[in-house]
């Protein structure tokens, strides 16, 4: 599974990556995260808005921040 958060650095980002961090090792998934902060690429995923969560390329969350609960939701 490569999981990858898309957003400039702002707290929210950090949030979401740290937060989604947190759902991988309680979920004890097999997953590669990543961060990504070029804009190309992040528009390139057709956001406009960040942060995001992409799994597999696939745009899960655009603009918000969910509970470490509702990413466990997500990606188990």
């Amino acid at each position: 599974m490569k999981i990858a958060i898309l957003g400039t650095g702002c707290p929210k980002c950090t949030k979401l990556y740290e937060t989604t961090r947190q759902a991988i090792e309680a979920l004890h998934l097999d997953a590669e995260l990543q961060k990504i902060t070029d804009i190309q690429q992040i528009m390139a995923h057709g956001v406009m808005m960040t942060p995001a969560l992409v799994v597999d390329g696939e745009v899960k969350l655009v603009g918000k921040v969910p509970s470490l609960d509702e990413l466990k939701t997500l990606l188990g």
